[in-house]
């Protein structure tokens, strides 16, 4: 490279190169007899300094490294196990040979084609030979591409061998083991740097996958389930383009091997289990759902039982994992095509939904609110009989929300016609749920764009059904007064278990502790809730002084029951200065008296 600084040979003195060093130290016959000198005092030396400093990076640690150290971002790419022999030739054109030597040379470059380079560790070695395998790729892909009756049974094993040695491998350690959602927004995926050749063999396989001239019966010799298995762990890459082509790929296969489609599905359920009950960190789980879209849609009727236990046990415990945002358009769109082909599986889905239904998570609990309606919007009438209950009950917590994303999720379920209609048919037992959480939070919540839609509803429900709107109305507000006077009882009784628990209780005769039990919870409770009435307390009073026996009792009856005021010491100042105060009015009085 022209701009490339030149790099500074090492002095001969500080490196030595292991060529030189087996010169030197067969090439002298007669060394230096100072230079022996010098060698014997260094090694005197060395064995009197210390040892040299281990460098921390290698030291192996047997306690977790804090979390508060910040490592520095490696490079995280597939290894590959480097060709020896990579120095290519380049082939003549496959269009420029004769019609009889074209195979041959097809294979060739294909054989070409299997040869590894080094794009981690030195991306700048190879250059040359590198570009001479990229341009045979993309000769192939064109030749694939226009020419017909190429695909020769000879073909089929050099292809498919040449697609397994260039793209199954080990995949690199996840960048972020601890499995947190990937954001597209904040996150950067992580690429394969090898990507250049990866590219066009994925393009070369589709196009032979997708050739007139592909024949399944003889491809199924080489694309055995040891071929899919490996495909499938390819999906664990965190590049996204690789996903996106390994997505088209295993669809094109499942298509043309009829008899790899039952093997293909048992892969995925284990992926999937796999992630839900052990990993949680998987970063293909989107494109096999959508794999897997495209599969139910084009399920028969009726359902195989297997596909049945799929939906409940694979894809509805999908919905629990904390990474859900990724792939939850995916997982509700085969939910709906699962219920679309069988509307009788409405109900253990929905109520399997409610069973999964996040606690604390509120972007979880919009994305819950957003697949319902799509459910919603397919179920049948008779189904929909069936979990209404539960599902508006749920639907009255989420308008009572404090997240308002949550209660404006929910309430736009009214804004839905089809929905509503379900909602007219059944308001006998939906209003009588959904009216206390709308009553309440129309007042009661504090952003007020949730009113607005508060209103709207209670407006629909009112248009409704008059009569049953106004009985709501009544039952709740005869709820809301027996909730208070509910409340006031318990408070007394709160109040009456911690006087049972003063110590001066023991000293009250039992008839007294009765009549104040009776009273108190008899009594309606004062504005400010600390005092009972006189009456009360002077017939307490009576009853101490009454049944006192001993002395000892007599003189705990006598204290009163009620707090005194603190008894002030007496300021003979203040005392003598309000007594010779006289009122102005006494001296007018005075003044007055005189003049008559």
């Amino acid at each position: 490279m022209p701009n490339k600084p030149k790099k500074e040979k090492p002095l001969a003195s500080t490196k030595t190169s292991p060529n030189n060093a087996i010169n030197q130290s067969h090439g002298k016959e007669n060394p230096d007899p100072v230079e022996e000198a010098n060698k014997n005092n260094a090694k005197a030396n060395t064995a009197t300094q210390p040892p040299p400093a281990t460098q921390v990076a290698k030291i192996k640690y047997t306690v977790p490294i804090p979390a508060l150290i910040k490592k520095d971002k490696k490079q995280h790419s597939s290894r590959y196990n480097i060709s020896k022999n990579r120095e290519l030739q380049k082939l003549p054109l496959l269009k420029d040979a004769r019609p009889e030597e074209r195979e041959d040379l097809f294979i060739q470059k294909i054989r070409q084609c299997c040869v590894l380079f080094d794009f981690v560790s030195d991306p700048l070695s190879d250059l040359k030979w590198k570009e001479v395998k990229r341009s045979a790729l993309n000769e192939l892909v064109e030749y694939v591409t226009t020419q017909r009756g190429i695909v020769t049974e000879a073909i089929y094993p050099e292809g498919i061998t040449m697609f397994a040695v260039n793209l199954f491998r080990t995949l690199p350690p996840p960048s972020n083991p601890n499995g947190a959602e990937f954001d597209p927004e904040e996150d950067e995926p992580t690429l394969e740097a090898a990507w250049p050749h990866l590219q066009i063999v994925y393009e070369f396989f589709l196009r032979f996958l997708e050739s007139p001239d592909f024949q399944p019966n003889i491809a199924k010799r080489y694309i055995d389930q040891k071929f899919v298995l490996q495909l499938l762990d390819l999906f664990d890459s965190e590049d996204p383009r690789e996903r996106d082509f390994l997505k088209t790929v295993l669809h094109r296969i499942y298509g043309k091997f009829l008899g790899l489609r039952a093997y293909i599905r048992k892969q995925i359920n284990n992926i999937f289990y796999r992630y839900i009950y052990e990993t949680q960190h998987h970063n293909g789980v989107a494109e096999l759902l959508e794999i897997l879209g495209s599969i139910i849609n084009g399920f028969a009727l009726p359902l195989k039982e297997e596909h049945k236990v799929f939906l409940l046990k694979v894809l509805l415990p999908l919905h629990k994992v904390k990474s859900l945002s990724v792939y939850h358009p995916q997982l509700a769109y085969c939910v709906v095509q699962f219920l679309e082909k069988d509307p009788s599986l409405t109900e253990p889905t929905i109520m399997g939904l409610l069973k999964f239904w996040p606690k604390v998570h509120s972007p979880k609990e919009v994305m819950f609110l957003n697949e319902l309606e799509e459910i919603l919007d397919v179920i049948e009438p008779a189904e929909f009989s069936k979990v209404m209950v539960p599902l508006f009950r749920q639907l009255a917590k989420c308008v009572s929300s404090p997240h308002f994303q949550v209660a404006e999720r929910a309430l736009y379920y009214w804004n839905n016609e089809y929905i509503l209609s379900l909602i007219s048919d059944n308001a006998s037992m939906i209003l009588p749920i959904m009216f206390p959480a709308l009553y309440r939070n129309s007042k009661a919540h504090w952003n007020k764009t949730i009113h607005g839609l508060i209103y709207n509803a209670l407006k629909l429900f009112m248009e409704m059904n008059q009569k049953l709107f106004d009985d709501c109305t009544q039952k709740y507000k005869a709820q809301r007064e027996f909730e208070k006077e509910k409340s006031r009882e318990d408070a007394w009784h709160k109040v009456y278990s911690l006087a049972r628990q003063n110590v001066d209780i023991k000293n009250l005769p039992l008839s007294a502790i009765e009549q104040l039990k009776k009273e108190t919870l008899t009594e309606p409770m004062e504005h400010d809730g600390t005092e009972m009435q006189s009456s009360s307390i002077r017939n307490v009073q009576k009853e101490t002084v009454k049944e006192a026996k001993s002395p000892a009792d007599a003189k705990n009856a006598a204290r009163p029951l009620l707090r005194r005021k603190s008894d002030l010491p007496i300021d003979h100042t203040t005392a003598k200065a309000l007594a010779d105060y006289h009122s102005t009015s006494e001296h007018l009085n005075s003044s007055a008296a005189e003049k008559s």
